[in-house]
């Protein structure tokens, strides 16, 4: 679809920058941050997920198995069209090599890592955020599933632990690969 002529003299099109990384992480308040600091758009493929359904995303884990879980994820992602978005998605992303092709296509992938006794803390203080979790799996065991995916897939890691989210977006935009326009001209 053409952009109307007034619109497409606003922005050059750039990529977008996903974020990747366990529940709890800090994907969504990073992105935010990070969304501000390079004045684009933030979007959260989870939020994407529960207006597709029309239900919390809870509900929609709660009702799904796993993998069709997996399988709805993998198909929300697949449909994204974006430009000059931070995207932060679900920790199950990385599950689905189709999704995780199409998030790379759109742009850097940032892995946000933070170790399992933080996730493990903030998954507490939140436990209705809807994980996708096989019956009798921990948070363990899918941090431990999910470690090398995030490797595999991210063209960034940053530790956030140690990180507020605007230290997080600012060492971000400093380690994105070579070209990647970091901010508006």
């Amino acid at each position: 679809m053409p952009m109307p002529a007034p619109l497409a003299t606003l922005t050059l099109p750039a990529p977008c920058i996903v974020l990747i990384g366990m529940p709890g992480a800090g994907k969504t308040t990073v992105g935010g941050a990070l969304a501000r600091e390079l004045g684009w758009a933030f979007l959260d493929s989870d939020h994407l997920i529960e207006a597709v359904y029309g239900a919390r995303l809870q509900d929609i884990t709660d009702a799904l198995s796993k993998e069709a879980f997996l399988d709805a994820e993998c198909e929300v992602i697949c449909a994204i069209k974006a430009n000059r978005v931070v995207l932060a998605t679900g920790g199950s992303v990385v599950y689905r090599e189709a999704a995780m092709r199409r998030l790379a296509g759109l742009g850097p992938i940032v892995h946000l890592d933070v170790p399992l006794a933080t996730v493990e803390e903030r998954v507490a203080r939140n436990p209705q955020r809807g994980l996708a979790i096989a019956p009798g799996q921990t948070l363990a065991d899918i941090f431990r599933e999910r470690e090398e995916l995030y490797r595999v897939w991210a063209n960034v890691r940053c530790e956030a632990q140690a990180k507020n989210p605007l230290q997080c977006a600012r060492w971000i935009i400093d380690h994105l690969p070579p070209g990647i326009p970091a901010q508006d001209a």
